[in-house]
């Protein structure tokens, strides 16, 4: 894994009244108005205690909690951010929580949870609380079924439900700031590098969106990890998202082997650097799920 000199720089404040909290590896953002602040992305557990303290030196309480997806990496601090902020509304998109909440999705969110913990742990940035045990979601949270604006004061957070990458996606735009906070949907960032594409949910609808975005014209996108991206790269970063994208769809589409020959084939390519904070097992399971998106895009055409 490439390591920066630092890790544990957060909070960053890419712009007035907004933060990048977490760490170098897992990344959440705090949008602050005049009557109301909103914490967009959960994290992990192991991050918990750090983006509280992160909280409490800038002497901000979030009033909003909002779910970038339900996918382990970006839900897992849940449950130790509503203990300590039980007042905050929890916000997400359509059909996070029943993805979340599926039987089968516990275990695997669980041991996956475990495995960043002790990752982290490895370099450097140890967990204070147990990683994760069991997760709720409140059935009462604020259910976002297409964009809406949330006012904090001067300050407007849009949220966006997005297609490609998960069931009850979030993007976040900010248009007085010019910021985007994209989570995973443009796919897994490794800075400077370009990305891993995750269109998990279609192909297609993973580029519509890609579309979507870049026409906002943001100066400040923020994905999931390894930090926000701002000036001249920003600029390029939807374009470096598709190439990415398509470079899949060729190494699916040129593939003379079986698909499990494929999915090595990316797995191959993408687990490196910053993507080994997650198990084998879960980055394999991704690539499988690649190349069958990829196929059927394929056979789309």
């Amino acid at each position: 894994m490439q390591q920066p000199e630092k890790y544990n720089h957060c909070p960053l404040e890419p712009a007035p009244d907004i933060w990048l909290l977490g760490n170098y590896f897992i990344n959440l953002y705090l949008v602050r108005g005049r009557r109301a602040s909103a914490l967009f992305e959960m994290g992990v557990s192991a991050v918990v205690d750090d983006v509280i303290r992160q909280l409490e030196g800038l002497g901000i309480a979030p009033d909003y909690l909002v779910l970038a997806h339900p996918h382990t990496d970006h839900l897992s601090g849940l449950p130790g951010l509503r203990q300590r902020y039980p007042g905050a509304r929890l916000v997400a998109a359509e059909g996070a929580r029943n993805f979340a909440l599926h039987p089968k999705a516990l275990p695997g969110m669980i041991s996956e949870d475990a495995h960043i913990t002790a990752r982290l742990g490895e370099v450097g940035l140890p967990a204070v609380r147990p990683s994760l045990q069991t997760l709720s979601f409140p059935a009462d949270h604020h259910v976002v079924g297409q964009t809406e604006d949330i006012d904090l004061g001067g300050v407007t957070l849009r949220c966006i439900p997005v297609e490609g990458h998960s069931p009850g996606n979030l993007v976040i735009h900010v248009p007085g700031k010019e910021a985007l906070f994209v989570s995973d949907s443009l796919g897994f960032h490794y800075p400077g590098r370009g990305f891993c594409p995750l269109f998990f949910t279609g192909y297609a609808p993973f580029m519509s969106t890609l579309v979507e975005l870049e026409a906002l014209g943001p100066a400040i996108v923020g994905p999931g990890h390894q930090g926000a991206i701002t000036g001249p790269a920003a600029a390029v970063v939807f374009e470096r998202a598709r190439e990415a994208a398509d470079g899949v769809l060729k190494i699916v589409g040129d593939g003379t082997g079986e698909d499990a020959i494929i999915a090595e084939q990316l797995f191959q390519k993408y687990y490196v650097d910053e993507f080994t904070l997650y198990s084998p097992e879960n980055i394999m399971g991704c690539c499988r799920l690649l190349v069958r998106r990829a196929r059927e895009a394929l056979e789309s055409v």
